[in-house]
C-alpha cells in the first residue's frame, strides 16, 4: 500500500477531523490519522483506488486537500473573510448609537438588509457549506450551531423587512456579529495551532537545502554544483563547508569539524567529527570543511523520521481524549434541543417570539464543542513540539498521558547506565594449542557479528586482518554467538548462561569444540549524567531499578555507585520480559533500554524507553526514543509528559466549565447572541493560550 500524506484546509473543530477520518476508512483506507493541530490527513491507500476520487470526496465534505509537498506559502483564511466581514458590521452597529440624524439612513430595514447580505453570504459560504457536508455525513460539528444562529437571525429580519413588522424584527446586526465574531476567533485559533506547530515546522524546512555535489568529468576532474537536497540518494559526494548546513545523511571520507546537531538533540554543544564519523541531515557544520558520502536519501534520513515520529504521535489520541469525543460527538444535537426549549419557553411565558428567539440563538451560538475537540490535540502538539526541539522523541502520544502515573523506573546497564564503550581489562588463554594472535583473532571473528555494545568495543580494540571465515554463524540473543568454521570446528562466545560450567565471574568466555579456550573481562564506565538522574527519580519517590543481564557483582557495583533501589542480574531475555510483566501488572512501570535483547522487555513496559544509538528494533520497539545518548534527557521527558497531561485536564475541565456555565446563562437571556459568539470565540483562546504555555514553562 501507498502512504498519502495530505494537507487539509478548512478543519475547525475536531468534529471535522474525524467527519474526514470516517470518509477515508468508509473508502477502506488503511491506518487513518487526521490531525486537527497540523491540518494534516495520513492513511495507507488501497491499490487500485484513484487519489483523485478521495480528493473530491473530500472536498465535497467542504475542505480544501493540498499536497504536502506543496511549496505554497502558508496565509491564514480567514483573512480574506475578515477583510469582507469587518466593515459591514462595524456599520451596521452604528444604528446602536442612536438616531443620530447622520446615521437615520440605517434605521431603514432594506439598507440593513444591503449591509448584512455580504456577511452572511461570506459566513455561509464557510460555516454553512461545512454544516450542510456535516449533516449529509451523519454528523455534526461546530459549524452547525453558527450556521443555525446567523441563519435564524437573518431570516427573521428579512421576514420583517419584507412584511414591515417593524424593528423590532431587525437583528441583521446580530447576524452580522455572530458570523465576524466567530471568524475572529477562528483567526486567532488558527494562528495559535500554527505556532504550536513551530518546532515541526522548523524541522520540515530544514530538510530541504541546497548541497554541493561532488562529481567528477571524463578527465576524472572534480567538479561541484548546487543541487537540491531533496535529489540527493544513497552513494552521492557532497561538499560541505564551514557554516553550511548537513544536506542529507552522510560518512565522513575527508576533513574534520565541529557540527551543531541542536536541530536533531537539542544539544547546544557542537560535536567534533573524523573521518568515517557519521553525520546528520539538517545539522550545521560550524567548523571546519567535509566531503562526505550520502548514506540515506531525504525521505529515509534520521530528520525525515524524526518528523515523521512526531506527526504520528500527534495524530493519537490518548484515553482521556476518548471521553471528550463521546462527548462531543451528541453535543450538537443536545444544544440544538436546548435552543429549541429555550425559545418555546421563553415565548410560553413572555409571548415575545424576538426576544425567545434570540435567546435561542444566544445558546446556539455560546456552546462550543470546538474547545473539547482542541482541549487535547492542542496540548499534545505543543508537548511534542518542546520535546522535538529537545531532542526527545514520543512515539505514541499515549506517552504523554502514562508518563503521569509511573511508580517505578527499571534501566538497563550497558549502554543505558554505563557508557557502553568498553575497554579490555584482562584476558586469559587457557587452551595451550592457541597463541595471543589466533585467540585475538577468533574473538574478533566472532563479535564483529554482535550488535552488543561488549561485542563492538572488543572488535574496535582487537581488529584482526585477516579474519576467519564461517561456515555459519549465529547470534543467540542476549547469551552470545555461535559459529562453524569453514574446517569444522564450533566455537561459542558469550556470557557464563550461554557457555555452561564455568563460574560467573568473567565478561566473555570462549569454546572451542566444547572445551574452554579463553576468558575476556572488560570495564565499562558510569555515564556522568546517571547519578542526577537516579537521584531525580529518588527524589520523586519513584523506584528505581537496575535489570541486567551482566554478572551480579558488576550489576551491584553500579547500582551503590549511583543508589540504585534494587537490582535484578544475570537475566536472560526471556527473564527479562518475565520480570517486566510481574513489575507492570504491579504497578505502571518504565523501561529503559537500549540492546537487542531489551527489545521485549521494552515492548511489555507500560512505557518503554531507548537510547537514539540503539539497536534498531529497540528504538522500534520503544514509545519514546531519546537522542544523542540522551539518558539526562529522561527527567525532563517525564516532566513534560506529567505537564502535558495537567494541561489537558486544565482545558477539558475549562472546556466542561464554561459550557456548563454558559448555556443557562445563555437561556435566561442574560447574554445577547453578538455578546454569546465574542465569548464563545474567546472559549478557545483561552484553551490555546493555556497550551502555549507549555512551551516556556519551566519544568525541573
Amino acid at each position: 500500500m501507498e502512504t498519502v500524506n495530505w494537507k487539509v484546509e478548512g478543519m475547525s473543530c475536531s468534529a471535522c477531523a474525524q467527519t474526514i477520518n470516517g470518509f477515508l476508512e468508509k473508502k477502506g483506507m488503511k491506518d487513518v490519522r487526521v490531525s486537527l493541530t497540523a491540518g494534516e490527513a495520513h492513511f495507507q491507500n488501497v491499490p487500485g483506488l484513484p487519489e483523485q476520487e478521495l480528493k473530491k470526496g473530500i472536498e465535497g465534505l467542504g475542505y480544501h486537500v493540498a499536497e504536502e509537498t506543496s511549496n505554497k506559502k502558508y496565509s491564514n483564511k480567514f483573512v480574506r473573510y475578515l477583510t469582507i466581514c469587518i466593515p459591514f458590521t462595524l456599520i451596521l452597529q452604528l444604528h446602536m448609537l442612536g438616531h443620530m440624524p447622520l446615521l437615520h439612513w440605517l434605521m431603514n430595514p432594506w439598507a440593513q438588509l444591503v449591509l448584512c447580505l455580504p456577511v452572511y453570504v461570506t459566513g455561509m459560504y464557510y460555516f454553512g457549506r461545512s454544516a450542510v457536508h456535516s449533516l449529509l455525513q451523519r454528523s455534526t460539528n461546530m459549524n452547525v450551531l453558527i450556521a443555525l444562529g446567523a441563519t435564524a437571525a437573518f431570516f427573521y429580519s428579512l421576514m420583517g423587512t419584507l412584511f414591515g413588522l417593524g424593528e423590532s424584527y431587525l437583528f441583521y446586526e446580530t447576524s452580522a456579529a455572530i458570523i465576524t465574531l466567530v471568524f475572529i476567533g477562528n483567526y486567532i485559533e488558527e494562528r495559535s495551532l500554527q505556532t504550536t506547530q513551530h518546532s515541526l515546522t522548523r524541522l520540515v524546512k530544514t530538510q530541504k537545502v541546497t548541497a554541493n555535489m561532488i562529481a567528477f568529468d571524463d578527465q576524472h576532474q572534480e567538479i561541484i554544483f548546487p543541487v537540491d537536497s531533496m535529489q540527493l540518494k544513497s552513494g552521492d559526494l557532497v561538499l560541505i563547508r564551514n557554516g553550511e548546513q548537513i544536506p542529507a545523511d552522510a560518512k565522513i571520507l575527508w576533513g574534520e569539524g565541529q557540527v551543531d546537531e541542536a536541530i536533531i538533540t537539542g544539544e547546544s554543544l557542537p560535536v567534533n567529527k573524523n573521518p568515517r564519523d557519521l553525520i546528520i541531515g539538517g545539522s550545521m557544520l560550524t567548523y571546519g570543511s567535509l566531503k562526505a558520502q550520502v548514506t540515506a536519501s531525504a525521505r529515509d534520513s534520521v530528520l525525515s523520521n524524526v518528523i515523521d515520529l512526531v506527526k504520528r504521535a500527534q495524530t493519537d489520541k490518548p484515553k482521556i481524549q476518548l471521553l471528550a469525543d463521546r462527548i462531543s460527538a451528541v453535543f450538537v444535537p443536545v444544544v440544538i434541543g436546548i435552543a429549541l426549549l429555550t425559545f418555546l419557553l421563553n415565548d410560553l411565558v413572555y409571548h415575545d417570539v424576538g426576544s425567545s428567539l434570540m435567546k435561542s440563538i444566544a445558546v446556539l451560538v455560546i456552546a462550543c464543542p470546538c474547545a473539547m475537540g482542541l482541549a487535547t490535540p492542542a496540548a499534545i502538539a505543543v508537548g511534542l513540539g518542546r520535546a522535538a526541539r529537545n531532542g526527545i522523541l514520543f512515539r505514541k502520544a499515549d506517552s504523554l498521558e502514562l508518563f503521569n502515573k509511573i511508580s517505578q523506573v527499571v534501566f538497563d546497564k550497558t549502554g543505558t547506565l554505563t557508557t557502553g564503550s568498553f575497554s579490555i581489562k584482562e584476558f586469559k588463554i587457557l587452551d595451550r594449542s592457541m597463541d595471543e594472535m589466533e585467540f585475538r583473532k577468533i574473538m574478533f571473528s566472532l563479535e564483529k557479528y554482535s550488535n552488543h555494545p561488549i561485542a563492538k568495543s572488543l572488535t574496535v580494540a582487537w581488529k584482526s586482518q585477516p579474519e576467519l571465515r564461517w561456515n555459519k554463524i549465529a547470534e543467540i540473543k542476549g547469551y552470545g554467538i555461535q559459529a562453524t568454521s569453514l574446517q569444522g570446528d564450533e566455537y561459542k562466545a558469550g556470557s557464563t548462561a550461554f557457555i555452561g560450567d564455568v563460574p560467573a565471574d568473567h565478561t566473555i568466555w570462549l569454546k572451542k569444540n566444547n572445551q574452554i579456550a579463553g576468558w575476556v573481562d572488560m570495564h565499562d564506565e558510569i555515564r556522568p549524567e546517571a547519578s542526577a538522574v537516579i537521584a531525580y527519580f529518588k527524589k520523586r519517590k519513584i523506584k528505581t531499578i537496575l535489570l541486567s543481564g551482566d554478572l551480579r557483582q558488576k550489576c551491584v557495583d553500579v547500582a551503590s555507585a549511583l543508589g540504585v533501589d534494587e537490582v535484578m542480574a544475570e537475566q536472560t531475555p526471556q527473564q527479562k520480559l518475565q520480570q517486566l510483566e510481574r513489575l507492570t501488572s504491579l504497578s505502571p512501570t518504565a523501561m529503559v533500554g537500549d540492546g537487542i535483547n531489551d527489545a521485549p522487555a521494552l515492548a511489555k513496559a507500560s512505557v518503554g524507553i531507548s537510547m537514539s544509538d540503539a539497536s534498531q528494533i529497540a528504538m522500534q520497539t520503544a514509545d519514546v526514543v531519546l537522542m544523542n545518548s540522551g539518558l539526562k534527557k529522561l527527567p525532563l521527558a517525564m516532566q513534560l509528559g506529567t505537564h502535558t497531561f495537567l494541561t489537558i485536564r486544565q482545558n477539558l475541565f475549562w472546556a466542561f466549565f464554561y459550557n456548563v456555565l454558559a448555556i443557562p446563562v445563555a437561556a435566561f437571556g442574560l447574554l445577547t447572541p453578538s455578546v454569546a459568539a465574542a465569548a464563545m470565540a474567546f472559549s478557545d483562546v483561552v484553551l490555546l493560550i493555556n497550551s502555549s504555555r507549555l512551551f516556556v514553562k519551566k519544568l525541573l
